[in-house]
């Protein structure tokens, strides 16, 4: 399989505290990798790693066989991430907030683009309106609009569908996967929702502690550790 990220012994120390230790992972082409954990394991932590927000302790992330410390612009021009963390400026309408993004991107199609997008997320009549007017759904939405602005070849997207409401989270999940099977995009998610990981997820991982306690496929964890279902072979890692 074609991998397109290599996270070799990564971690991440905070004053006394491990955030991450020795996580090591591979994801491909098409591939869309699951992380779940209780609060506190490291999901997040490891999510702002792989996009640089914070520098690694020690270890190292490779994207597309490059390194990620020597060639991060270049990396970056290829990947894009949301967060139900992470909001965008408030005082600029929803149109402002992707035009600042789209030239970030050296986006040609710059109209278009933001039109497809703004409709796609249901966001299309709001376009001219603050963003401090948005509910916390909104603003996740605005948030998927703007990763998707660059067609990024990875997607980290940390809780993406938090907040949002039952039916735009199908929707949500609906595109993560038409984006892995039809464009091959590689896509690393973290959620609390058990059922929706399983869902759209070729692999998981399981993070407790900053450690990784299992990495495979359901079928091939479940079979490992003898459990029934995924909440069960959660807990039981996580207990």
């Amino acid at each position: 399989m074609d991998t397109v990220l290599e996270v070799e012994n990564l971690s991440k120390k905070f004053s006394t505290s491990w955030a991450l230790k020795d996580v090591s992972f591979s994801l491909y082409r098409g591939e869309i990798l699951g992380i779940v954990g209780p609060n506190g394991a490291g999901k997040t932590t490891l999510i702002n790693c792989l996009l640089g927000l914070i520098l690694p302790t020690s270890g190292t992330i490779k994207y597309f066989g490059l390194s990620f410390s020597r060639y991060r612009s270049q990396v970056l021009e290829k990947v894009n991430f949301a967060s139900n963390y992470v909001g965008l400026p408030l005082s600029l309408t929803l149109e402002e907030n992707l035009l600042v993004y789209a030239h970030l991107y050296h986006l040609k199609n710059t109209k278009e683009k933001i039109s497809e997008l703004l409709k796609l997320f249901g966001l299309w009549e709001k376009r001219k309106q603050r963003t401090r007017t948005l509910s916390s759904g909104q603003m996740m939405r605005l948030c998927l609009a703007k990763a998707l602005l660059n067609d990024p070849q990875i997607l980290l997207l940390d809780e993406p569908t938090a907040g949002l409401d039952p039916e735009i989270a199908r929707e949500t999940r609906d595109l993560l996967l038409k984006l892995s099977h039809e464009q091959n995009t590689s896509i690393i998610i973290t959620s609390h929702n058990l059922a929706e990981i399983e869902r759209i997820s070729d692999r998981l991982l399981i993070l407790q502690k900053g450690q990784i306690k299992a990495l495979g496929t359901t079928e091939e964890l479940l079979k490992k550790f003898e459990a029934q279902s995924l909440e069960e072979l959660y807990f039981r890692l996580n207990l």
